[in-house]
């Protein structure tokens, strides 16, 4: 089932938008931070030279998830639209529906020759 244009486009601004405001959050600033400390403490005795070649891979691969994510997020929001449709065009059935169709088709119990239920 393919999502008209205008969907996919509604899907990305808002995740452009939830991006934008996470990357703003004081607990994410300070989790960047730590990384950076992190970062120059793991390569301060590197040779820097090599550092542009790690750092392009790193990238690369940063890159790579990040497409991974926005698809499993996209697939999230395809499958739950799908299913809102079905149940939209096929409602479950209300809790006193499902106990009246058990009632019918529960079996008589008949009782034994001379037993009382």
């Amino acid at each position: 089932m393919q999502f008209p244009s205008w969907f996919q486009n509604a899907i990305q601004r808002r995740l452009d938008h939830v991006t934008a405001r996470i990357e703003r959050h004081p607990e994410l600033r300070r989790c960047l931070d730590e990384e950076e400390s992190a970062f120059q403490a793991m390569f301060s005795g590197v040779d820097m030279t090599q550092l542009p070649t790690f750092m392009e891979w790193e990238d690369k691969h940063h890159f790579k998830q990040a497409i991974m994510n926005e698809w499993l997020y996209l697939q999230g929001m395809r499958d739950g639209a799908q299913l809102v449709f079905a149940l939209l065009a096929d409602p479950l059935p209300s809790g006193d529906e499902v106990l009246a169709r058990s009632k019918k088709t529960e079996p008589t119990v008949q009782p034994e020759d001379g037993a009382e239920l």
